[in-house]
């Protein structure tokens, strides 16, 4: 696939994806709002500059692997991956979360090429990242220049099996594995901190053998740098602490642990949410004010 190398083309598409998302939850009236939308901006860096894929041959053996542990945002994994070009667009935005449609709740990689694993059960994801990170070092040896990528979020953390993948990863020095986590500050009950601590989470992760480096997960200039610095550590494995915002883009929603896990549902949420990614929270003119 063509890289997108232009930071603004970049941010152009992150909103289009956004906007891809919010109209698919409405259409679907169920789904997850925080967490897809504060995703968008490093889930377009990696699908349009910087994996090694393609739309047309999903199962390309040279691929890099996108592993998505937090299976519940799995309307920006789509999105990205329908603006891509892997399926159209508006076949997602009408099917999403339908019954016998492959735009499940949670994604299920029988159901829809291109997805790697089948994730539900938060936690999971690592291992199995890092299952993959094994085989290929297995299979192709130290010097195999394909990656693995975990998305995560913070959330999730909670969860001891996401430590003993992070102890094994730190263990076996996987110089292919790059975690990157979704840090808003937010789970399913409240803010993560009230409800268990993380913090000092990049300490944590020094501490089991990782190279750590922190972020703002909307810039996406820093993600790209970030990434790339990932791939050149060759002598453990990574993760990258992406600082996201909750429902990024939608100014009224955001930060806001209330919309962790359901869509706009009133007319006036639906208003607001779709003007504010249209306008850019007010930054442009539209028709749709």
């Amino acid at each position: 696939m063509k890289k997108v190398t232009e930071v603004n083309e970049l941010q152009k598409i992150a909103n289009e994806i956004r906007l891809t998302i919010v109209e698919a939850l409405i259409e679907a009236g169920s789904g997850h709002t925080a967490g897809p939308l504060g995703m968008a901006d490093i889930f377009t860096a990696l699908y349009f500059n910087l994996l090694s894929h393609d739309p047309g041959n999903p199962q390309w053996e040279e691929r890099d692997r996108v592993v998505l542990s937090n299976g519940h945002i799995c309307p920006v994994l789509y999105a990205t991956m329908a603006h891509a070009g892997y399926f159209p667009v508006d076949d997602f935005k009408k099917r999403l979360r339908k019954f016998g449609s492959p735009y499940q709740g949670h994604p299920h990689r029988e159901w829809l090429p291109g997805i790697e694993t089948s994730s539900g059960p938060l936690g999971s994801g690592l291992s199995q990242a890092v299952g993959m990170a094994l085989a290929e070092r297995i299979d192709r040896g130290k010097t195999s220049g394909k990656q693995i990528y975990c998305l995560m979020s913070d959330g999730e953390l909670d969860a001891g099996n996401s430590w003993e993948g992070m102890m094994l990863a730190g263990k076996e020095r996987l110089q292919n594995l790059t975690a990157i986590i979704d840090r808003n500050n937010i789970q399913i009950e409240g803010f993560t901190e009230d409800v268990m601590p993380l913090e000092p989470l990049a300490e944590k992760w020094h501490a089991f053998n990782w190279h750590v480096q922190e972020i703002d997960g909307h810039n996406i200039s820093e993600i790209v740098r970030a990434v790339r610095q990932a791939q050149a550590e060759f002598s453990k494995p990574s993760v990258i602490i992406a600082n996201t915002i909750p429902s990024k883009g939608i100014s009224e929603f955001e930060r806001m642990f209330e919309w962790h896990g359901k869509p706009p549902k009133t007319d006036e949420e639906k208003k607001t949410a779709l003007n504010a990614l249209r306008t850019l929270n007010g930054q442009i003119k539209s028709e749709h004010q």
